[in-house]
């Protein structure tokens, strides 16, 4: 295997890798209803993560 099929597949492998988190990014940006009629599991908004996160931390300590 040459250097340039190792730099093809891992540059492939980086652009395959972003596009599935572009995905899911734009579905978790969808809203809670439509993410439910798509089959897609709701995710917490960012206020909700933002407490939950917070109660975590606070706890910890």
């Amino acid at each position: 295997m040459s250097m340039f099929e190792s730099l093809g597949r891992y540059g492939a492998a980086i652009k395959k890798a972003h596009d599935r988190n572009k995905a899911r990014r734009i579905l978790n940006s969808l809203p809670p209803e439509i993410q439910k009629d798509i089959g897609w599991p709701v995710s917490p908004r960012s206020s909700e993560r933002a407490s939950l996160t917070g109660a975590i931390w606070s706890a910890a300590r």
